[in-house]
Order: structure tokens, then sequence, then C-alpha cells
């Protein structure tokens, strides 16, 4: 079996209207935090700015939040502007439907994959492994990786999902051999 792995190569672009210029493509940049404490309550925002002017907004992480809600880490993580953090908060789906964005994840992600014999023995199985939730369309997937055109891609490929609807999830596939 064939391990290939899925892997994010940067933080996609926000799909996010600007207020502005009416563009609909944002960005984190390096990832920067804005705290606001207000007595014993905090404001945590992520900043993202607009492509196209450079107008920046901020996305709510926290809105009225107790100090003691957070840990110690958590909290010198917003200070800190740590990127794994600025990442974690960024691919949550609940922080981009409460903050009412897609991610655009056109050229923020990469393929592992050996190369492939396929003129070796037959049936070829693969695993495909997700390391951040990037959605792809399989069959584009499967073309990219085996050098296939995608109509030979359905012809000669056996998978238990379906190839066209995109997929975050693992799965694995059968390569079968050309005519």
């Amino acid at each position: 079996m064939l391990p290939w792995v899925v892997r994010r190569t940067g933080l996609p672009l926000l799909s996010l209207r600007c207020v502005d210029c009416r563009s609909e493509s944002a960005t984190t940049g390096e990832g920067r935090f804005r705290v606001n404490a207000n007595g014993k309550l905090l404001d945590v925002w992520l900043l993202v700015r607009c492509v196209s002017c450079g107008r920046t907004s901020k996305l709510g992480v926290h809105e009225r939040a107790p100090v003691s809600s957070f840990t110690l880490a958590e909290l010198d993580g917003y200070h800190a502007n740590d990127p794994e953090l600025v990442a974690s908060t960024l691919l949550d789906p609940l922080f981009a439907r409460r903050n009412r964005f897609a991610l655009d994840w056109n050229g923020a992600w990469r393929l592992d994959a050996p190369s492939a014999r396929l003129d070796d023995a037959w049936p070829v199985r693969v695993e495909v492994v997700f390391d951040d939730p990037v959605p792809v369309r399989p069959e584009r997937l499967i073309a990219h990786g085996l050098g296939l055109s995608r109509n030979e891609v359905l012809r000669r490929i056996k998978c238990d999902i379906p190839l066209r609807r995109p997929t975050s999830a693992g799965f694995t596939f059968t390569v079968l051999a050309g005519d």
C-alpha cells in the first residue's frame, strides 16, 4: 500500500468581503491577535487584512470572556502571536461559521506521494491521509498524484467515497490496470 499525505504549505486565504473595496479575499499575514482587557474580562480578535486594499479587520475569537477561563499557555499564545495558535484558530470550523467566512485553499497545500510505477503489480492500493482539513476532490488529487487524466481516473479507480465530492478525511483507493 502506497502512503499519500496532503499537507498544508501555508495558511489559506479567507473568502471574506471587504467593507471598503468589496474584494472577497483576505489574509492573516503573519498572524496577529489583538487582546483587550476590560476589568476581569478579555476580548481576543484575530486580525485579517484585505488582499486588494490592505484594510485591517478584526474577527472575534473570544468576547467578554473571564480571564480565569483561559489557560496560561493560551494567554501567552495570544500575546506572543503564536503561529500554531493562529493556524488552529483559523482552521476551526466553528470560528469560521461564527465570523462568516470560508477558507480558500488554492495554492496552500501539497501532496506528498512516493513515485508510483503503474507498470508493476496490479492492482495498486493507495492510502490518503490529511494532516490538515484541506478540502479536495479525490478525482483531482488522484489525477495529480498519478499523472492521469480525470476521465482515466474515473475509469481506473475503485474507491468507497464519491470521487467528485470534496473531502478532507482520509480514504483509500485502488488503481486498476489500464486497457
